[in-house]
C-alpha cells in the first residue's frame, strides 16, 4: 500500500540513523509566528502542560493570540506554578488560563476531563502531549495492562475519541477543530513483537516477553501511529483534524524523570543533552503541527514543521491489516465509553 501523501522521501530513509542524526543536528524548525496564524478567540487544551515541551507548547499557542488555554496535568499544584508562569509578562484575564486535572493512568480521569470539556463555549486545539517512559515494568492496577502501553496508547486514545464530538460541535469558527498526538521518531525503530498476537492488546497485559523500556517506549508511539492511520478512515477532516507530530529528541522535557536518581537515569540525561535539542525548538513542530496545514494534514505526521512519512510499517499491507485489528480491539477495549457510537456518528455527518 503506498502512502496518500506524496512525500519527498521515502518512508525507509526516513527512518534511518543517518537521517534521523541528520534532523537532530543539522535541522531547525522554524518558529511560527502570529503573522503566520492568530489564535485570537481560540480555545486550546495542552496535557502534560506543567513542564517541558506541553508547557512550552503552551507558551507558544498564547504568542499566537490563544483567548483561552487549558492546562491538563496530573499534579494540579504543579499546573498552577506553570499557569503563573505563561500568565507572567502578559495582558491576559487570569482566567484566560486554568489548571484541569487529567490522570491517563485511569479512565475514569480521561471520562471526568472530557466531560468536563464539553461544558467549554469552544474547543478548537487539542495538544495530547503527556506521556510515560518507564524503565521498570509497571501493571496498571486497574486495567491490567502495562502503564506505558496504557497512557501512551489506550488512555490518549480514549481521549482522542471522546474529544471528537466536542470539537466537531464547538469550534469557534468555519475552520475544523484539531486534536493532534505527540508522536516519536522512535515508532518507527520498534520490533513490535507482540504483532503477532491473538487477540493483539492481551499481548501487553502479559509479561511473556523480555522487559525492554526503549522497545516499549517505542511500541507504544508506533500503535499510536497505527491508531491514527485508522481514525482518519472513520473521521472527516471537515468534522476535526487529526494528525501526529514528532519534536525530535529533546533535552528539558522531563519524560526520562523515572530514571532519576539511577546510573541508567544518569547516562540517559548525559545522552540526551549531548544530542537534543532544547525543549524551545522541540515544541516547534507540536505548535506548528496544531495550528498550520490544512485538510492535507488530516491522518498525517508532522516533523520539523513539515508533513513526513510515518512509521515503515504504516504504509505495507501487514501495517494495514494491524491498524485494523487493533482498531476493532480498541473499540471493543473502549465500549463502556461509547466509542462506536461516536465513529459512527461522525462517519454519517461526511
Amino acid at each position: 500500500m503506498s502512502p496518500s501523501f506524496e512525500f519527498d522521501i521515502s518512508p525507509e530513509k526516513e527512518a534511518s540513523i543517518r537521517q534521523y542524526l541528520y534532523r537532530q543536528l543539522f535541522v531547525t524548525p522554524q518558529v511560527v509566528s502570529r503573522s503566520d496564524v492568530d489564535l485570537s478567540g481560540k480555545t486550546a487544551i495542552v496535557t502534560g502542560s506543567n513542564v517541558g515541551l506541553g508547557l512550552e507548547c503552551a507558551r507558544q499557542l498564547l504568542d499566537l493570540g490563544l483567548s483561552k488555554l487549558i492546562l491538563a496535568v496530573r499534579d494540579e499544584s504543579k499546573g498552577e506554578t506553570a499557569r503563573t508562569l505563561l500568565l507572567k509578562g502578559r495582558s491576559l484575564d487570569a482566567s484566560a488560563i486554568e489548571v484541569w486535572k487529567l490522570d491517563l493512568s485511569s479512565y475514569d480521569s480521561v471520562a471526568k476531563f472530557a466531560e468536563r470539556a464539553s461544558t467549554l463555549e469552544h474547543l478548537d486545539i487539542a495538544m495530547l502531549n503527556a506521556g510515560v517512559y518507564k524503565l521498570e515494568l509497571t501493571i496498571n492496577p486497574k486495567t491490567g495492562f502495562e502503564e506505558v502501553v496504557q497512557v501512551n496508547y489506550l488512555s490518549t486514545a480514549l481521549l482522542t475519541l471522546l474529544l471528537l464530538p466536542i470539537m466537531n460541535t464547538k469550534k469557534s469558527g468555519t475552520a475544523p477543530g484539531r486534536i493532534t498526538i505527540v508522536s516519536s521518531d522512535t515508532a518507527a525503530w520498534a520490533k513490535f513483537l507482540e504483532k503477532k498476537s491473538d487477540p493483539l492488546l492481551k499481548a501487553f497485559k502479559t509479561n511473556e516477553l523480555k522487559w525492554n523500556f526503549q522497545e516499549r517506549y517505542s511500541t507504544s508511539k508506533l500503535l499510536g501511529q497505527l491508531f491514527l492511520f485508522q481514525l482518519a478512515k472513520h473521521v472527516a477532516p471537515s468534522a476535526v483534524t487529526v494528525d501526529a507530530v514528532n519534536p525530535g529528541f529533546c533535552y528539558g522535557s522531563g519524560l526520562q524523570r523515572d530514571g532519576n536518581g539511577t546510573a541508567l537515569g544518569f547516562i540517559v540525561r548525559v545522552f540526551t543533552r549531548i544530542l537534543g535539542r532544547p525543549i524551545t525548538i522541540g515544541a516547534r513542530p507540536l505548535t506548528a503541527a496544531a495550528v498550520k496545514f490544512g485538510h492535507e494534514v488530516h491522518g498525517q505526521y508532522v516533523e520539523d514543521c513539515r508533513i513526513r512519512p510515518m512509521a515503515p510499517m504504516i504504509y505495507t499491507p501487514e501495517g494495514e491489516r494491524i491498524a485494523k485489528k487493533l482498531w476493532d480491539e480498541l473499540m471493543d477495549e473502549l465500549s463502556f465509553a461509547g466509542v462506536r457510537d461516536i465513529v459512527s456518528a461522525l462517519e454519517k455527518q461526511a
